[in-house]
């Protein structure tokens, strides 16, 4: 078994109204991360050749971060706050926990990108960037996500893309690794 999928069936799970919240390393940095857990992820994620790498912020920063020192690939992250910068572009964001605005800077229609993150579950995150970076023009040649607790075939058809992930998990009341 992998250090991942170990980690994961020892997390611990706290309830956000009806959501099941995992606390772990890569998707919260509690307790903290392990760089031989953060190097056997982005050991497993094949990203194609891009222009840059995006994420979101937060947790998937330590991801893009790693990725971006194996590859020499630049990231951007896309911000929980508005700069008010040219071309910022702004998208609603709707999580199974929370609703916010993400904020756009750096990227320009004709790039190519890859979006890596740490975890994907209801989608609305992931689908909302992905529209929006569609809209500007930008080619996303790959989606790379670390842990996948959600329906994941329903997500890739919001998005019309296939999305790559690390470990696939399924959570009631514990953590259960699903093997494909």
């Amino acid at each position: 078994m992998s250090k991942i999928e170990e980690s994961l069936k020892n997390a611990p799970i706290i309830k956000k109204g009806d959501y099941n919240y995992v606390i772990h390393p890569i998707t919260d940095g509690i307790p903290y991360i392990e760089p031989s857990l953060l190097e056997e992820v982005i050991n497993k994620m094949n990203i194609p050749q891009c222009k840059r790498i995006v994420t979101m912020e937060a947790m998937g920063i330590p991801i893009a971060t790693a990725l971006s020192l194996k590859t020499g690939i630049p990231f951007t992250i896309i911000r929980k706050r508005s700069y008010g910068l040219p071309g910022e572009v702004s998208v609603k964001q709707v999580t199974g926990y929370s609703s916010s605005n993400l904020f756009i800077n750096g990227i320009e229609k004709g790039d190519e990108v890859v979006i890596v993150d740490d975890v994907v579950s209801t989608g609305g995150t992931l689908v909302a960037v992905v529209s929006a970076l569609k809209e500007m023009g930008v080619k996303i040649k790959g989606i790379f996500i670390a842990v996948n607790k959600g329906n994941l075939k329903e997500i890739e058809g919001k998005i019309g893309m296939h999305i790559n992930t690390v470990v696939d998990i399924e959570v009631n009341g514990k953590v259960k690794i699903k093997h494909s």
